[in-house]
């Protein structure tokens, strides 16, 4: 609903119930030097077509890039009646459900949320969402440590192929709890993590192992063997997924004989636009079983005397949340907004929707990747599957590559060299379904002028505007 302000004859009565001669009285306490009479620094007020102006200035200053970097948060289409409901009054300014009665579309918004996730994860219940998917990871983890009761060596094993940013996150939240996150190394030749590199840790006491789906390669893991290992060996599985591609691939309540504990991940791939970072939301879905020890809220389903359907905080009221130690989580909050967002965008593109969006992302990967299958410069640097994204192994700096693609206007990828030092000049590159035919043949083009140049010793062109 639009805000309505005060008229002055509002303004006039609330002054005279409280005995205030003026606004300006209200703030007597601040010593007259420490107030601000004007402010110099804000210009001149802009009418509307002045202020469209220079924020389109503004915009333009970052160019319109053709981005095909992935690692972790997707360009993906997004329907233009998401955001437009989203960003409704009802749903955009509604503050948290904690008094039902006057809460029941945001409360039913979170439980069909709660259900379409539990569906695409094949889970049996989900939270109603957490920070972002590197916090998720992180709770994730104490999660299964106070789960895995018949566990007592709060020993976590982390592959090294899980999102560096994840990884990060999770040892600075769990390292002060005594959590042993021991460290597991990805295959040199596939990119994922054997079921070999584990057998060191058989006859151990494990708590929890942690599988990514696809890995931060963009790499499909065996997450059949995986998970069997480590409930042969008395851990918890959790599974960190990409929404997208499970939408597509065996999702996680499926994996192995009894399926991933616990599924946890970033949310931003539905219907969340890259917005420079942010905000986006982490999703956490487990077992029965464990439902009790998930972090968060979780709204429930149900009927009042009348026989009606209403829609409550089920469990994690927000009491638990100030017991410190004692409390299953410190987060005190969901990302409502863009949990809305979510399940608009679930709603309106559907399961064949997302297993379409899906295929295509993979196909146009693929399809990205065979255009240099004749160019001994540049290559696939693991031989497994992938799902969206391929680590390519470039024959020449990206100190050089990446600024002279920058001068085309294009984001080539993500540098593996940040996280990952022996893979120097590797590149991870991302194709969504937004890209076409003709974006393909421009990057490959683009990519293979740039090595060229490189090889060479000439410099990249400044990036245009």
């Amino acid at each position: 609903m639009p805000f309505i302000p005060h008229t002055e004859d509002d303004i006039r009565a609330m002054l005279e119930a409280i005995g205030a001669e003026s606004i300006e009285a209200l703030f007597d306490e601040i010593p007259q030097d420490l107030r601000i009479k004007h402010l110099d620094g804000v210009p001149e007020t802009l009418g509307e077509p002045e202020l469209a102006r220079l924020m389109l200035e503004r915009a333009e200053q970052d160019g319109r890039p053709l981005n095909f970097i992935g690692a972790g948060a997707y360009e993906h289409h997004i329907p233009a009646a998401v955001w437009e409901i989203t960003t409704r009054g009802e749903f955009y300014s509604a503050y948290t459900p904690y008094q039902a009665e006057a809460s029941q579309g945001t409360l039913q918004v979170i439980y069909e949320y709660q259900t379409m996730m539990t569906r695409l994860m094949a889970m049996d219940a989900s939270n109603a969402s957490l920070y972002d998917g590197a916090s998720a990871l992180a709770e994730a983890v104490l999660m299964a440590v106070r789960a895995n009761r018949k566990s007592k060596s709060r020993k976590v094993l982390m592959p090294v192929a899980v999102h560096p940013t994840y990884r990060a996150t999770t040892r600075t939240i769990v390292d002060n709890q005594d959590i042993d996150l021991v460290e597991v190394p990805y295959d040199p030749a596939g990119g994922h993590t054997p079921v070999e590199a584990l057998k060191q840790y058989e006859g151990e006491d494990i708590t929890a192992l942690v599988i990514a789906q696809p890995n931060f390669f963009g790499i499909l893991e065996d997450v059949d063997d995986l998970t069997d290992w480590a409930h042969a060996n008395g851990a918890l599985v959790i599974a960190v997924a990409n929404p997208m591609a499970a939408a597509l691939l065996t999702p996680p309540g499926r994996w192995g004989e009894k399926g991933a504990d616990i599924a946890c991940g970033e949310g931003q791939p539905l219907g969340v636009p890259l917005s420079s970072g942010g905000p986006y939301y982490g999703y956490m879905c487990c077992r029965k079983e464990h439902v009790r020890q998930m972090p968060g809220r979780i709204v429930g389903r149900t009927v009042d005397r009348d026989g009606r359907t209403g829609y409550t905080l089920t469990l994690q009221a927000r009491e638990q949340h100030i017991r410190r130690s004692k409390a299953t989580s410190n987060i005190c909050t969901n990302q409502g907004l863009l949990v809305t967002a979510s399940t608009i965008f679930m709603a309106i593109v559907g399961g064949a929707g997302l297993q379409r969006i899906a295929a295509a992302s993979h196909a146009n990967t693929r399809a990205l990747v065979q255009r240099f299958q004749d160019n001994p410069a540049i290559g696939p640097v693991f031989n497994r599957p992938y799902f969206h994204e391929c680590a390519l192994k470039v024959g020449a700096s990206l100190d050089a590559v990446l600024p002279a693609l920058a001068g085309d206007n294009l984001i080539a990828g993500y540098d593996l060299a940040q996280d990952y030092p022996e893979l120097e000049d590797c590149l991870l590159v991302c194709a969504t379904e937004t890209k076409t035919g003709q974006d393909l043949d421009h990057y490959a083009e683009q990519m293979s002028r740039a090595i060229s140049d490189a090889t060479a010793g000439r410099t990249a062109k400044p990036k245009m505007a």
